[in-house]
């Protein structure tokens, strides 16, 4: 039995806890950050490849008590590294801490790089090179006020990379934190969806490869291929499974995800991410202005990141922007539900409606609100406030 540790967006941890142990993960406990898991070697492919919600998937392979950071060289250099890698392979360090005694977390993944190196060197007579942009292996070291546990990356490169983004720069929202508000909106197939605010297409993308069953990793590699026990049939064979699954999901006539915005090169951004991910004939995507365009269908989901302003004059102008995108909703969506994620706590106050629920979530470093709001017709249900 291993030992995993799947950090994710915070605010998601539950819904990443309900999705492992859906993919056969045992000892699922949800933690600050992330969850922790047990389960065969197996489960990192299975994981790796189907989990929407999950940054990386870490595994376990040493920890010990430490009090300095000799002790912590003395933890990473008693790790057989050469059972996990060839020295051939190119290495990063990473470290995290809580609450360490250690004065720099610099110096510190200096040591384990060092303690790795010296033990590969004092076993085979080599020692990996350092590489901190594209390295074949990372070490991730996480440290508490007294233990140190060191983990192998099997993942590579984050999660949220699905593979299909054909555009260069970063995307406002993360895949795996859109998926993690589809999770949290507990919206499934067959129940209409719509972004109407929609930019790159990152939330109705999600939400098409949840209704295609495409695994969202199927169009990348992993870390787990350049560690030694990757066993290449059993990783195809799991592959395959999933290849399977989305060939066998027919297209549906009329498509039940939804996404739209007031600017084209919006629309050609998302139109062309869908191309990419494999999923156009699951989304239907039009150009139209959330504050005039109609419902798709009578009742249904809205999941949404309308643009916040940061500088005064933004503010300023999303003010005025949120009553009228209530008055918007109440009129052309009644019987739909409305999740809206925003970095602008002010919204539930402006938008003059009533919030059922107030999920705290962070957007990177950002802290956010993913604000549930009922849409039902009559008169305006003033907010009861933000928080």
């Amino acid at each position: 039995m291993e030992r995993y540790f799947a950090p994710c967006p915070r605010g998601l941890e539950q819904a990443l806890a309900a999705e492992l142990d859906g993919l056969g993960a045992t000892e699922v406990r949800a933690a600050d950050g992330g969850v922790a898991f047990a389960g065969a070697l197996d489960i990192a492919y299975r994981a790796n490849l189907h989990s929407r919600i999950a940054s990386r998937v870490l595994w376990r392979v040493g920890g010990a008590w430490y009090r300095d950071e000799r002790d912590v060289h003395a933890a990473a250099r008693a790790i057989d590294w050469k059972r996990h890698f060839r020295a051939d392979r190119t290495l990063r360090v990473d470290v995290a801490a809580t609450r360490s005694p250690l004065t720099s977390l610099e110096f510190a993944t200096l040591t384990i790089k060092d303690a790795v190196c010296d033990r590969f060197r004092a076993d085979t007579g080599a020692r990996p090179s350092v590489d901190k942009r594209a390295p074949d292996v990372r070490v991730f070291a996480h440290l508490t006020g007294d233990e140190a546990t060191f983990y192998l990356d099997t993942s590579g490169e984050p999660l949220f990379k699905r593979g299909w983004r054909r555009d260069a720069e970063e995307a406002p929202l993360r895949e795996n934190l859109a998926a993690g508000l589809l999770a949290l909106a507990g919206w499934t197939p067959g129940t209409p969806l719509l972004d109407p605010m929609c930019g790159s297409g990152t939330i109705a993308i999600e939400a098409a490869l949840i209704a295609a069953d495409r695994a969202p990793g199927l169009a990348r590699t992993f870390g787990f291929q350049k560690l030694a026990w990757y066993d290449g049939p059993t990783w195809q064979r799991v592959r395959q499974k999933a290849v399977d699954r989305a060939a066998a999901r027919a297209a549906p006539q009329q498509p039940g995800v939804h996404a739209s915005d007031s600017a084209a090169a919006a629309v050609a951004k998302t139109l062309a991410n869908a191309q990419s991910a494999k999923v156009a004939k699951h989304l239907a995507v039009e150009r139209a202005d959330v504050l005039t365009r109609s419902a798709p269908a009578a009742g249904g989901t809205i999941v949404t990141n309308p643009p916040y302003g940061v500088r005064i004059a933004d503010q300023a102008r999303m003010a005025a922007f949120y009553p009228k995108l209530g008055d918007a909703l109440k009129r052309h969506f009644a019987g739909w539900t409305a999740w809206i994620l925003t970095g602008d706590l002010r919204l539930a106050k402006l938008v003059h409606l009533r919030v059922e629920r107030r999920i705290p979530l962070y957007n990177g470093a950002i802290e956010c609100r993913l604000f549930a709001i009922p849409l039902v017709a009559g008169p305006h249900a003033r907010s009861s406030g933000g928080g």
